[in-house]
């Protein structure tokens, strides 16, 4: 996806920020960045290992401008604490934030939740689903302007299984609802600080993570004809969600979880025919 499909603009111009999470083309993170990149925002990009690093950077260099990637493996304090002095000293200040990191283990996501959920793998999922947000907004809340300076924001990214029984999609279903209640919880905590944190429930999409989910393909059709549009969540949509929740447009806004799924959520039986 190009950049010239997304709106251009200045919205972000003069913002800073660290997108963490993104594994392809494909991954929603991507699309998010490339909407901020359009707007004139400057960004920085963690991942994970040597393997990722390889699969980003070529997405990253396609933006233009000398590439800013940092290592951060979430689930190592080091690597977490090197990764904010790396930005740190590079700009000294951040003023957003893109949280798109999530993992459970393969043979948790399918058949039954109560049965196939081991206690490793519930930790592992809520420590690299959830807690990873709760402690990369602690390291970005410090180095974002004050209230007075126009504060900051922060976005993470969850899906409709964190509120509802999707199958398949077990332990990460806790672990997104975990990160919403964290999302909460961080928007009050940094909400005097001027800082704005939010969450998008985007509808399924062809990302990485649902090739991992059972029967995805099923999921996105389904979603699709339920939905109230009759349509497939955009890219366009989920990125422009995230600009506006980024941006001064959404000021007032905070501590909200913004379904973006062509009014799937929403709808309780499909529609009937007679």
């Amino acid at each position: 996806m190009a950049d010239s499909e997304f709106p251009t603009g200045t919205l972000m111009k003069g913002k800073r920020g660290l997108v963490m999470g993104v594994a392809n083309k494909n991954s929603i993170a991507w699309g998010i960045a490339q909407q901020l990149h359009a707007q004139g925002a400057e960004l920085a990009f963690s991942y994970q290992d040597e393997a990722l690093e390889k699969r980003v950077r070529p997405l990253v260099e396609s933006l233009g401008n000398e590439p800013f990637m940092v290592t951060a493996d979430v689930t190592n304090d080091e690597s977490m604490d090197a990764c904010f002095a790396a930005l740190k000293e590079k700009w000294g200040q951040l003023d957003f934030l893109v949280h798109a990191i999530a993992f459970a283990g393969k043979d948790e996501l399918v058949g039954s939740f109560t049965h196939n959920t081991s206690r490793l793998g519930f930790q592992r999922a809520m420590d690299i689903s959830a807690f990873s947000f709760v402690d990369a907004a602690r390291r970005a809340s410090e180095m974002m302007p004050s209230k007075e300076d126009g504060g900051g924001a922060m976005v993470s990214l969850t899906y409709l299984g964190s509120e509802r029984v999707v199958p398949n999609y077990n332990v990460m279903g806790v672990a997104k609802a975990a990160l919403e209640a964290s999302t909460r919880y961080i928007a009050r905590d940094l909400g005097p600080q001027g800082i704005r944190v939010n969450a998008i429930s985007a509808g399924p999409m062809r990302t990485l993570a649902m090739a991992g989910i059972s029967g995805g393909r099923t999921l996105m059709k389904t979603g699709k004809d339920w939905s109230m549009l009759k349509e497939d969540t955009t890219m366009e949509g989920v990125a422009g969600s995230a600009l506006y929740l980024l941006s001064d447009l959404g000021k007032s806004c905070t501590g909200e979880v913004l379904h973006v799924d062509a009014g799937f959520h929403a709808v309780g039986v499909p529609d009937i025919e007679e």
